[in-house]
């Protein structure tokens, strides 16, 4: 048996420091001897942890170790994390933005990313796609079914394993990553691009707060319906291509049209799908909710003077549209979520109220004490029977 936590002797046979725990799995530690077949197992008491999702913002500052307050936080983000009290996923987003990332070359990019892993213990959020597609897929459901629009955000729903179950000593970390950077990296620098382009456009803009929101709700439907009807016109005229290179969103509506009778007409269930595009039921989908209230609110900060000198603009928004998506998707399963200033600055505008809204605290280098604060108080509130359960599992005697 392999033992790694040496306890001391065991006490079948009185080896010599032959007894110790062999694994930690979800809610016990089970122990045994190596050198005999004597096993047995420590219960451990019932956890919860909390959700902390860390911007590429942080791991970037922490990784290059030239900041003495990232280095400071992420030594507590580890020892709550240690302590059970925490857990800090890592998700598709950080892949895509880690391999973007300037040091992608020379390899400092792997480092990267296995520094992320590690602080996460091995935890990862479902990826980007996999709790986009289900939201909207619980949300066409209750439309169908006449059920109220209001959506409930579970946690099962995107962090994959249990937040109730205690760390094992080892992880297993499933590496690859087969998305083009330099076609990404392009894309995200046009998008930037276009984006500050268009803000002389919303300076002169009348519309108001309500009218912006839906018209990203609008497009947002627009743009599905639109990829998979240009997907199914290119199967039926042969393209061979069409099922792998189109754009991932472009298989939603058929996902939506599995959930319709299969005898009704091709053209109505489309039509059906449309529809729930401009329902209230679409517009409580989460990261529809929170990406849509941002664009409108960036507008509105926009036309009241804000990023008005454009070279200065396209650096501070150079992460946009990553720090959406990160927050859009993630931060509706989070406790409290650690953003750049800018991105913080938007969220906490009324007109978003991330916090309000999801109950995700929300920390920058604006509020860096209270988020130093927000662990402190964690480990604080640590029982007793907490406390001996982490001596038990996680022993310091090695």
């Amino acid at each position: 048996m392999l033992i790694t936590r040496v306890l001391g002797d065991c006490p079948a046979c009185k080896g010599a420091d032959t007894f110790g725990n062999v694994s930690v799995q979800r809610d016990h530690v089970l122990r045994g001897c190596k050198t005999c077949d004597y096993e047995t197992v420590a219960l451990l008491p019932e956890i919860r942890k909390q959700v902390l999702y860390l911007d590429q913002f942080f791991f970037s500052h922490a990784f290059r170790g030239n900041d003495e307050r990232f280095l400071a936080a992420i030594e507590r983000v580890k020892q709550v994390s240690h302590l059970q009290l925490l857990v800090a996923p890592y998700s598709s987003v950080h892949e895509d933005e880690t391999h973007q990332w300037r040091g992608y070359k020379d390899k400092t990019h792997t480092q990267l990313m296995d520094f992320i892993k590690l602080t996460a213990r091995g935890v990862e959020f479902e990826r980007s796609y996999n709790i986009e597609s289900p939201q909207i897929l619980k949300a066409f459901t209750a439309y169908l079914k006449g059920d109220p629009a209001e959506y409930e955000v579970e946690d099962a729903d995107a962090i994959r394993g249990a937040l109730d179950a205690w760390d094992d000593y080892f992880f297993v970390d499933v590496g690859g990553y087969w998305h083009d950077v330099e076609t990404k990296r392009q894309l995200k620098t046009q998008a930037v691009d276009e984006l500050v382009t268009t803000f002389d456009a919303w300076q002169q803009s009348t519309q108001t707060f309500d009218e912006d929101v839906a018209l990203e709700y609008h497009d947002a439907g627009r743009l599905y319906l639109q990829y998979y009807i240009d997907k199914l016109n290119r199967i039926r005229q042969g393209d061979t291509g069409a099922a792998t290179n189109s754009p991932i969103m472009a298989s939603m509506v058929g996902y939506m049209r599995d959930y319709l009778p299969k005898d009704m007409p091709e053209l109505e269930q489309l039509q059906c799908c449309a529809e729930f595009f401009k329902s209230g039921h679409f517009a409580e989908v989460p990261h529809q909710w929170i990406s849509a209230r941002i664009f409108a609110t960036l507008k509105s900060m926009v036309r009241r003077g804000a990023y008005a000198n454009r070279t200065e603009a396209r650096k501070r928004l150079s992460g946009l549209f990553g720090d959406i998506t990160h927050i859009s998707l993630y931060a509706p399963y989070c406790d409290a979520f650690v953003m750049d200033t800018p991105m913080a600055e938007l969220v906490r505008q009324p007109t978003v109220g991330l916090e309000s809204r999801y109950g995700v605290q929300v920390f920058s280098l604006n509020n860096w004490d209270a988020f130093l604060a927000w662990l402190d108080a964690l480990e604080a509130r640590m029982s007793n029977e907490h406390k001996a359960g982490v001596e038990a599992a996680y022993p310091t005697r090695t």
